[in-house]
């Protein structure tokens, strides 16, 4: 007597949504904690801590920035007082004139703010720089803020600072035909952007040369045997 000849049963196909599950024996493998991906400690609140300080800590420390900035204007207004060139006038019965008509000494005044407008914005930038390394957007405002108005403080100061304002009384005071130097003038307005200009640069430089730079995470936890790689690029 012989048993039936029936053939086996086909083997069950895997179907489409099948193959894309991935084998549990592989998901154990490669699971957090694993021994092919071991978890460390402290891995995501060190990457945390290291976004900055806080948005109230930061706009904090661009409110002083731009404090201190435009209060080192001062300086800038005593030294374009001190160190432009006055451009000469003379005075006879009737009227006041240019005793050289000539001479360059008006774009003087304003290369001089504009040069010195430019220095200022570069040390300011690499004093902040130095004190405030990781940056930040607060941090770049209050330093462009601070540098508009120390121009604006270095233009009223060194006004105040120069010759008498009023040509008239000075040319009577001085006597006719005695020359005399005319009262400070900013032709070139856009001088007082100079100081923020030259920072923005400057700091925009130093945080590309010398900033700080995100760790790289497969440096930082390098995989181990049997785990699969980076991704390729």
């Amino acid at each position: 007597m012989t048993a039936p000849l029936t053939p086996p049963p086909p083997p069950h196909e895997p179907s489409p949504e099948d193959r894309r599950q991935p084998h549990p024996d592989w998901q154990a493998q490669h699971a957090p904690g694993s021994a092919a991906h071991p978890v460390h400690p402290g891995a995501y609140e060190v990457s945390y801590g290291q976004d900055g300080p806080g948005m109230k800590t930061e706009l904090r420390e661009a409110a002083v920035i731009t404090v201190a900035v435009a209060l080192a204007g001062a300086l800038l207004g005593v030294l374009w007082a001190w160190l432009t060139p006055h451009v000469p006038l003379v005075a006879d019965a009737t009227a006041v004139y240019l005793k050289d008509t000539e001479g360059e000494q008006a774009i003087g005044v304003d290369g001089t703010f504009t040069l010195l407008a430019l220095g200022f914005g570069a040390v300011s930038a690499l004093v902040v720089f130095l004190l405030r390394r990781r940056g930040g957007v607060p941090l770049v405002i209050g330093l462009a803020l601070g540098g508009l108005l120390g121009s604006l403080l270095a233009w009223r100061v060194g006004i105040w600072l120069g010759p008498m304002q009023n040509v008239v009384a000075h040319a009577k005071a001085v006597g006719k035909g005695v020359t005399f130097s005319a009262p400070l003038k900013l032709g070139a307005k856009g001088a007082l952007l100079a100081w923020s200009l030259s920072a923005l640069v400057v700091h925009l430089g130093l945080m590309a040369l010398f900033g700080p730079r995100d760790p790289d995470p497969y440096e930082q936890y390098p995989y181990q045997q049997g785990s699969p790689g980076p991704p390729a690029a």
